[in-house]
Parts: C-alpha cells; structure tokens; sequence
C-alpha cells in the first residue's frame, strides 16, 4: 500500500504521525507532501527564503526520517494559496509519479485558508492525474513550473535545460484513491479511527520536536490525553480519528 499526507505546513502531520509510522512499520510506503514552506512562522522573522528552505528541509528529513516516510516541498506560498488548477496540476504530477492507494490531508472547514485549498487541490489532483493529457501537458504552449526539488528525491518531473520544459512522459494514475481527512464535527463523511497504540511514542516525538522549535505551550501530557480521548471512542488506549470522503464505510465481515 502507498500512502501520501498533503499538508500545508511543516507540523501540519502531528495529526496522523501515528497512523503513518503504523503503516511504515508494516512496509507500506509513505510519501510526506507539504505545499508550502510555512515560511510565515513568526520564529522565522527577517530570516532570508533561502534559508527558511535549508531549516524547512531539515525539518522535512527529521520527520521523514522518524516516520519511514519519503518526503517533497512545494513552494506554493504560505498562505498564498489560491486552490487553482496549476497547484492541482503540480501535486497530480506527483500522485501519477508515487502512485497512492490513499490520501490524508486536512478537512474542507478549517479556518487556515491554506489548510483549506490543499485539501481542494489534494482532492482535485486525483481527478487530474487519471487523465493522460493532463499529467502529460506542458500548458498552453509554455511550460508548467516544475516544483523545487528540495527533498532530492525527483518525483515532478525531468527539466529540458534549453526549453524549460518538463519532459518526462508521466503515466495517468487511475487506480482508486481512498481520501482520509482530519476529522471535522461537521463533517458529512463516516468516522475512522486507527489504532496508534503501538506508535504513540513517534507521533508524541515528532508533536515534541515540532513543540520546542514553536515553543508551544502545548505539553507532551495534553497531546497524549488528546490521544487517548480518540482512543475511548473506539475501544483502544490510543487513536487518531478521520474522515474518509465516501457515502458510506466497505462491508465488514461480522458486527463486532
């Protein structure tokens, strides 16, 4: 199973660091996405683009690394996101090329406007990425700005240097994608909760390493009650909980 988390902001993952470290720890693959730098972080103050990108990108491979996960950098724009095609088109290169099973991004409601456009754009790309001539386009007689390659991996695209073009020939990826969502009250779609219990410790490290670059006040003792209140609902020590985008959850052999 290939699993991708698109996010916003580096710290975005806090919420589903346990489901992923689970699902790495079973040798599924894991791609972290984050659409924007965050750059507009208040400890980053006068601090140059440049340098946002090498402390970004250090944050990135810490996680990455934590988790098992791969991991890309879009530079969209902390909170410049628009939700529009071209930054649908850039992350349906990205799903045609990883080739998820499953999504997780952030609900449709949250009141961070780029919390909200990557969702749109996380959702949008699956569509997006079914179609050749999409995943294939260079737009309109000019080519698509490749994304920075700041993880090293090259999942984008290959850039003609003469043309600026990408040239790499991307294959449709059309196979269904389950799309999980951070749970929202309001919500439409059906609850689900996974079972962190034994990954808790990954997901409390990474809310901690996170917690002393912010110096949050948010305590390791909260994150883990916050856990554990998951977990009441759903008969485990400890969950994290989700919306998957469907009308209705698959069949289950037997009622618990």
């Amino acid at each position: 199973m290939r699993i991708m988390a698109v996010f916003a902001h580096p710290d975005d993952e806090i919420g589903c660091a346990g489901t992923l470290a689970k699902h790495a720890a079973r040798g599924d693959e894991i791609m972290l996405v984050w659409t924007t730098l965050g750059e507009l972080a208040s400890q980053f103050g006068d601090t140059s683009h440049e340098e946002v990108t090498r402390i970004r990108r250090e944050h990135g491979a810490w996680v990455a690394d934590k988790i098992g996960a791969q991991y890309h950098f879009f530079d969209m724009g902390d909170s410049r996101m628009t939700g529009g095609r071209d930054e649908a088109l850039q992350l349906a290169k990205l799903y045609a090329t990883f080739r998820p099973n499953a999504v997780i991004t952030w609900s449709d409601d949250h009141p961070h406007p780029d919390h909200r456009m990557t969702a749109k754009i996380a959702f949008d790309a699956i569509t997006l990425a079914r179609i050749p001539k999409i995943v294939g386009e260079r737009g309109g007689g000019q080519a698509m700005p490749p994304a920075p390659d700041l993880s090293g991996d090259d999942a984008v695209g290959s850039v003609d240097v003469k043309s600026g073009e990408d040239v790499r020939r991307l294959s449709a990826w059309r196979d269904p994608i389950r799309f999980y969502q951070y749970y929202a009250p309001a919500s439409p779609y059906p609850e689900v909760f996974v079972d962190i219990s034994d990954t808790l410790e990954t997901a409390a490290a990474i809310a901690s390493y996170y917690r002393d670059f912010y110096k949050w006040q948010w305590t390791d003792e909260l994150f883990r009650e916050g856990r554990a209140g998951a977990g009441r609902l759903a008969g485990v020590r400890y969950a994290e909980r989700f919306n998957l985008r469907a009308s209705h959850l698959r069949a289950r052999d037997y009622l618990d």
